[in-house]
């Protein structure tokens, strides 16, 4: 049995080969490279073979080096991508990026203007997912744009982060609680290296079973944030919180580490 990481970040120094966006340097990247090789090295011993591969800004709108990784490793790695929301023809960009891999869309979680609705009802179209990336404050309208467009299938990242600025607290989570009562969305378990008190994240279990029981397992997934997770902690310190502490049983446990990523984000490629 193998299971999915929903969530890394890659890039190479090879900063000539793939260009930074904007007036970003090597010297911007921390750590200075993290290769699909350097990942599945830390990845392998704890079960994981596939990869969705979220991309940064240090690329932004050019998704080239994550299908790098994709057409390399096919087995291995498929893409929420980044593209530019401003433009007229962005969906046009979101066809010719699918049969490639990409699967999803990182965006953030201020919508202001025509362009965002623009963009999730494309991503209706398009059978790619929003995946949008903000602290508690911005949950709110998480939860309105996906009641918007109802459509669209919608995965929160790391919970929102609660717990990463400030303590964690009851009416914070019960914004995911509210998420999840719309169907089309679903959630990631993620990025634990940087909620709450630090590994063996026993903290955060109270909180994360919360979110089981809200989404339900077939619309959680878990993802380790790498490479901030392996340069904090562990892969296990992240990985164990759902395959070990949960109280999961092995269908749960099967349904988060896998079933749900691959349901979502994982396509034959070219279609």
């Amino acid at each position: 049995m193998t299971w999915i990481d929903a969530h890394i970040h890659l890039w190479t120094s090879d900063t000539n080969a793939f260009p930074l966006a904007g007036q970003q340097t090597a010297a911007d990247l921390d750590p200075a490279d993290f290769t699909p090789e350097t990942y599945l090295r830390h990845a392998r011993p704890s079960g994981i073979e596939r990869v969705i591969i979220v991309q940064t800004g240090y690329h932004q709108f050019d998704n080239s080096y994550a299908l790098d990784a994709v057409q390399r490793m096919p087995n291995n790695f498929r893409v929420i991508g980044i593209v530019d929301e401003t433009k007229e023809d962005v969906e046009e960009d979101m066809w010719e990026l699918k049969p490639q891999g990409v699967m999803g869309f990182r965006i953030g979680a201020d919508y202001d203007g025509p362009q965002w609705d623009r963009l999730w009802k494309a991503a209706a179209r398009t059978g790619q997912a929003m995946c949008p990336i903000t602290h508690p404050a911005g949950a709110p309208n998480i939860r309105d744009m996906a009641a918007k467009h109802p459509d669209t299938t919608v995965v929160v990242d790391h919970m929102t982060r609660i717990g990463e600025m400030e303590p964690i607290n009851d009416a914070h989570i019960t914004q995911l609680e509210e998420i999840a009562k719309l169907p089309n969305t679903n959630i990631k378990i993620s990025r634990l290296h940087s909620l709450g008190d630090g590994a063996p994240h026993d903290d955060l279990i109270p909180m994360i079973k919360r979110v089981v029981g809200a989404f339900g397992v077939e619309r959680c997934m878990w993802g380790s944030d790498s490479p901030y997770q392996v340069v904090k902690e562990t892969m296990e310190d992240s990985i164990s919180v759902v395959r070990d502490k949960l109280g999961l049983s092995e269908t749960e446990r099967d349904q988060i580490l896998r079933g749900t990523a691959e349901r979502l984000f994982w396509n034959e490629l070219g279609s």
